[in-house]
């Protein structure tokens, strides 16, 4: 039963794949995600960390199960409703995403022009806070090749946050920063989600990064929730995956070798294939 009271966003018994006669992605997945609160969704590459977000996002369908947005079945809407909830989100893709022809300022200002019909005096003055708000004022006129990856994703991060989403959803945020960047990347999602007061789910791999801004996290493995948590209590967890990945180590549950013949089978096969 959902409880849209607490959880903004909840995934109930979700099976997906990307075909019929495809290897399930996700099977069984149960998700809840509060109100206020940072969650994070981590794994090995290619678990459906991504998937959960394009779930969410409705674009996909999953074959069995229910993604809820504030209540509603999103994957039940029809293409009004659909936007109307999309409207309520905010995504920052990997790498920022930002159109390349168009100015800072102009990245910000396009999904208050797309969804709003705001007199362009307003729209200015919100950009310039959002950019504010990232640091990144001062930029307003430069073009995205005009700037590092790390403003590139603070500008980004600004226009995530133009239309005071309820929900934030943040695609590997930290990937390609260096150290600088990346701790001040950390700190603006964790100060943004609590200053509007929205949920905020982030897909990475950055333990260290992560477990310092997330109240609470969920680990996938093999389409299924292999352990979940708050930070501290995963980092003391004796489970083996998740102290193989918590702590980079290299022998545990996810292997180093593909699956194949031993080592033998192949030497004395006597010849490459």
């Amino acid at each position: 039963m959902t409880d849209p009271a607490h959880n903004l966003v909840e995934l109930n018994a979700v099976d997906f794949a990307y075909s019929p006669d495809a290897k399930p992605i996700l099977t069984g997945l149960t998700m809840q995600f509060p109100r206020g609160k940072v969650i994070a969704v981590m794994g090995g590459s290619g678990c459906g960390k991504t998937t959960v977000l394009r779930l969410i996002g409705g674009q996909v369908r999953p074959q069995a199960g229910t993604v809820t947005f504030g209540g509603a079945d999103i994957h039940t809407l029809d293409t009004t409703g659909l936007y109307a909830v999309r409207r309520q989100m905010g995504m920052l893709f990997q790498f920022g995403a930002l159109f390349t022809d168009l100015s800072v300022f102009d990245n910000v200002a396009f999904p208050l022009r797309e969804h709003t019909d705001l007199p362009e005096s307003m729209i200015r003055d919100l950009v310039l806070m959002k950019l504010n708000a990232v640091g990144l004022r001062g930029a307003r006129e430069l073009m995205p090749s005009q700037i590092s990856g790390g403003m590139a994703r603070r500008v980004a991060l600004a226009r995530a946050i133009a239309l005071d989403p309820s929900l934030l959803m943040y695609d590997e945020p930290f990937a390609g920063l260096d150290p600088i960047s990346l701790g001040l990347t950390a700190r603006l999602i964790r100060s943004l989600n609590d200053a509007l007061g929205a949920t905020t789910i982030i897909v990475s791999h950055d333990v260290h990064e992560t477990f310092q801004i997330a109240d609470y996290v969920y680990f996938i493995a093999n389409g299924r929730i292999a352990a979940q948590g708050e930070p501290e209590a995963l980092r003391a967890s004796t489970d083996p995956f998740v102290r193989q990945f918590v702590h980079a180590e290299a022998d545990g549950p996810v292997p180093f070798h593909y699956p194949g013949p031993s080592l033998v089978e192949d030497f004395a096969g006597g010849g490459v294939q």
